[in-house]
């Protein structure tokens, strides 16, 4: 008596072993938890500091865990190089428009809109990525931790 080919079932394939050098599970989640602790930060600070602490989840982040996880030690400087690179252009665009007394906010607004929405873009963009163990670099960063 011959077995119907449908009701075979197929061997499961071996599971693949992790790759040597690739970062763990663990520094993994670290590393996206660097990315998203900005969005976090800036939230939290949003309606009192007009968001400046996007920064400040990243750098506790790295500052904890750079001497234990490697891959978070990279994607915390990383998130930390983008954000302070963000502030310092909000802060550029409010001194623009306080040195101008007011008229530079035709210029300040809509960059603010259009950084900030990159911003958001490219920092979950980030998280994603560190989540899959990329190394993920943000463009346009200024790298002033090394």
């Amino acid at each position: 008596m011959s077995v119907p080919p449908e009701s075979v079932v197929p061997p499961t394939p071996p599971s693949e072993p992790p790759l040597v050098g690739a970062p763990s599970v663990g520094e993994r989640q670290w590393a996206m938890f660097a990315h998203l602790s900005a969005l976090i930060g800036a939230i939290v600070t949003g309606p009192f500091g007009h968001g400046w602490g996007c920064f400040i989840g990243p750098l506790i982040i790295w500052l904890v865990k750079k001497d234990t996880m490697p891959f978070v030690n990279d994607q915390g400087k990383e998130a930390l190089n983008f954000n302070i690179t963000v502030a310092i252009a909000f802060l550029v665009l409010l001194l623009l428009s306080i040195m101008t007394f007011g008229i530079g906010l035709f210029i300040a607004i809509p960059l603010w809109i259009i950084i900030g929405i990159a911003w958001l873009v490219l920092t979950i963009i980030a998280a994603i990525k560190a989540n899959e163990g990329v190394h993920y670099r943000y463009p346009f960063t200024l790298r002033l931790i090394k």
